[in-house]
């Protein structure tokens, strides 16, 4: 757990978006972990000590944290447990109503198709920092997360295996007579040693192109009433929704639009001054304001051909020449390098290895 344990203490916070420091995160996923990590045997003074949090933070069940102060909790919690994978367990262990008047919301929701939307519409009373997105695919749903800042592999796996870990776990609770089994999917290498969801009563699938959930055959099941239905308490929590909501300052979504708008096409991805131009900027604007943010398009743009290589060596037959090409790269052995860079070893062998997953 070195690397992780490295990585979370490197983290340089101050070039992040001010919204990072700022107490707007529930605390009790900090709570969770800090609890689950104590079953474990770690002191509690230990974990908080190493995160530099506060513990006074702690004690009031509804009071707030803020991203890095989560951040560095959920991280220290996997170095010191010696689990990079105990994000799984805290998110198994959170009941739906951990999630506040979101939890609520999704239960007394009528049907899955109704759930799903109001989640979405939601998202961000729970899930600031992370971007959600449902798309379907072969007659399945993938709930794809996204971090709105860039934060070491090894940390980046253990914020969003908690939350998909309590995303999978809410899929079951709330749909338990279709006999569903999620997927979770995480983009980081398995851990060498830890725990996964009920042992993999939930399966848990590493380097992968994204991160999420896939439910197999989820649209067939869109439109089944849950059988926590209730209208009545339904309307009393939208109602407490939207005022959390209009409580809430608008949350920076310029990284989040940067990253939508990287999309690759026939021709490659947009270039920086077609993005500024898209989002009603000039360049030097953009590129000042993604520098205020520490990022740069450079960056993005890595994480985009990161994210869309996997995408494209796992989903299709297309030689590895054509998608260094799609992705830019001028020699294929440059993109071969960045590529090994990122996961270890070549695209080759990497398709190769997914191919035996399947």
């Amino acid at each position: 757990m070195a690397k992780l344990s490295e990585s979370f203490t490197l983290i340089d916070w101050s070039r992040f978006p001010d919204w990072t420091r700022q107490r707007s995160q529930a605390v009790t996923y900090v709570r969770m972990f800090v609890e689950v990590a104590t079953q474990r045997g770690v002191s509690r003074e230990t974990l908080l000590s190493t995160a530099g949090v506060p513990a006074a933070l702690l004690e009031d069940p509804s009071g707030r944290v803020s991203l890095q102060e989560t951040v560095q909790v959920f991280a220290a919690a996997a170095a010191l447990t010696g689990d990079a994978a105990i994000g799984l367990e805290v998110g198994q262990r959170m009941p739906l109503t951990a999630h506040g008047s979101l939890g609520y919301v999704l239960m007394c929701a009528g049907s899955a198709r109704e759930a799903i939307g109001l989640l979405e519409r939601f998202w961000h009373l729970r899930g600031r920092s992370v971007v959600l997105s449902v798309k379907e695919e072969r007659g399945g749903l993938f709930f794809e997360l996204v971090p709105e800042v860039v934060l070491p592999a090894a940390v980046r796996d253990v914020l969003l295996s908690s939350m998909l870990g309590s995303m999978a776990s809410g899929m079951q609770f709330i749909l338990p007579d279709l006999s569903l089994v999620p997927e979770i999917w995480l983009q980081g290498e398995p851990p060498a040693a830890g725990r996964t969801m009920d042992d993999g009563a939930v399966p848990v699938r590493y380097r992968q192109a994204r991160a999420g959930i896939w439910a197999p055959e989820a649209v067939q099941w869109l439109d089944s009433p849950l059988p926590t239905a209730n209208p009545e308490a339904l309307s009393q929590a939208l109602a407490q929704c939207e005022r959390e909501s209009a409580l809430m300052a608008p949350g920076d979504t310029l990284l989040r639009q940067v990253r939508e708008l990287l999309v690759l096409g026939a021709h490659g991805y947009p270039a920086p001054e077609q993005l500024a131009e898209r989002l009603h900027l000039t360049p030097r604007t953009l590129r000042r304001r993604l520098q205020e943010r520490g990022q740069g398009f450079q960056s993005l743009l890595e994480e985009a051909r990161h994210r869309d290589s996997r995408h494209l060596l796992a989903s299709s037959d297309m030689e590895i020449q054509r998608i260094s090409e799609l992705l830019g790269f001028a020699d294929p052995a440059n993109f071969t390098r960045a590529f090994k860079g990122w996961m270890g070893m070549t695209p080759s062998q990497w398709r190769h290895q997914q191919a035996g997953q399947d």
